[in-house]
């Protein structure tokens, strides 16, 4: 991939909202989470969007427009929720969710069974479709460049990376919001719960968006530039058994992780911070920690979920949220990772 200049986060999760806030609990050192679940703190998008326009709107969507909103001011993109540079025919958004529209089929659901069908509120059905909640980020930020919703499990954030980097390539848009959310909600706890997949994870939500654009033009533009994303790898291996409802792979973390190196350039001994993708459950862990003592040994390796919560498909952003604030603290180079729950495993470097 062509070197992607940062020049904007905008987040909500378990440690607040705002880059600002984000960042400053970074380098306090943030606590580990207690508990099966985590939601983002006083989450009140009022306060970021106003009043009006909201009471259709369900969780993630309030979560996802809130932190194109804060990355599109943080980029310089926009002040005062204006255009200050470029314009929105030239600005797109690539979003990454994995069971983003769970909670409003849920609802629906639950309205028809318990109640009536006649009972459902129309106005909240656009809610069920999966690519509904980065349709809304585009609304109400005026995006109209391209918007792209990528659906790949705990991959979906760092594959999201990828898919901008063509866009920029081809010249779609001058600048991308690239990330991704996920919301909590009583079906995904409960979903997880029965499968027995949580394990020791923490279930968390949030969403993150950073502002991409070519380096180049990001020089040009005088802007603040957070770090540049390099490389990008991702791999697949199958599950031995069709049966198998979850399956981690250590040769698709391997793969994926030699290919994010060989795209950026760079060799392992290169990458000075892994930011893992362990959450918690030991059978995926186990994988991914014994990819890592083979592709970097050496490395100090951090576990941002351990903060953050499994958030699935906003993970990957949030990740790369986490290593924004170590580039900043003094790592050079970081490699950054995935591990989904069907045998994929994506992975990106970014340096300071």
């Amino acid at each position: 991939m062509t070197p992607r200049a940062i020049t904007g986060l905008g987040i909500a999760c378990a440690l607040g909202t705002g880059a600002e806030t984000f960042f400053r609990t970074m380098k306090e050192g943030p606590k580990t989470l207690e508990g099966a679940k985590s939601e983002v703190p006083e989450f009140d998008p009022t306060k970021y969007l106003g009043d009006k326009g909201l009471r259709t709107l369900d969780r993630l969507t309030k979560l996802l427009v809130v932190a194109a909103r804060l990355c599109l001011h943080d980029s310089g993109f926009k002040k005062d929720n204006q255009w200050a540079y470029s314009s929105g025919d030239r600005v797109g958004v690539v979003c990454s969710n994995a069971y983003g529209s769970l909670e409003a089929i849920h609802e629906l659901d639950k309205v028809a069974k318990l109640e009536d069908a006649r009972y459902i509120n129309p106005a909240k059905f656009p809610n069920t479709v999966s690519n509904s909640a980065s349709g809304y980020v585009s609304i109400w930020e005026d995006l109209r460049a391209l918007n792209v919703s990528v659906s790949d499990g705990n991959c979906g954030a760092l594959d999201a990376i990828a898919c901008a980097d063509v866009f920029l390539a081809t010249k779609r848009a001058e600048a991308i919001l690239t990330g991704g959310g996920e919301a909590m909600s009583d079906a995904l706890f409960l979903a997880f719960e029965k499968l027995g997949a949580l394990g020791g994870a923490a279930l968390g939500e949030g969403s993150a968006f950073m502002m991409l654009e070519d380096a180049a033009a990001a020089r040009a533009r005088g802007a603040r530039v957070l770090g540049e994303v390099v490389g990008y790898g991702t791999a697949f291996v199958a599950p031995k058994e069709e049966s198998m409802l979850i399956f981690a792979s250590r040769e698709a973390i391997a793969r994926a992780c030699r290919q994010a190196l060989a795209d950026a350039g760079v060799e392992p001994k290169d990458i000075d911070l892994v930011a893992s993708s362990a959450c918690g459950i030991s059978r995926f862990d186990d994988e991914e920690r014994a990819a890592l003592a083979e592709i970097v040994p050496g490395a100090r390796v951090e576990e941002p979920k351990k903060f953050l919560g499994e958030t699935l498909g906003a993970s990957g952003a949030l990740g790369m949220a986490a290593s924004l604030a170590w580039l900043a603290a003094g790592a050079k180079t970081v490699l950054v990772t995935s591990v989904g729950y069907y045998g994929n495993a994506s992975a990106v470097v970014m340096r300071r």
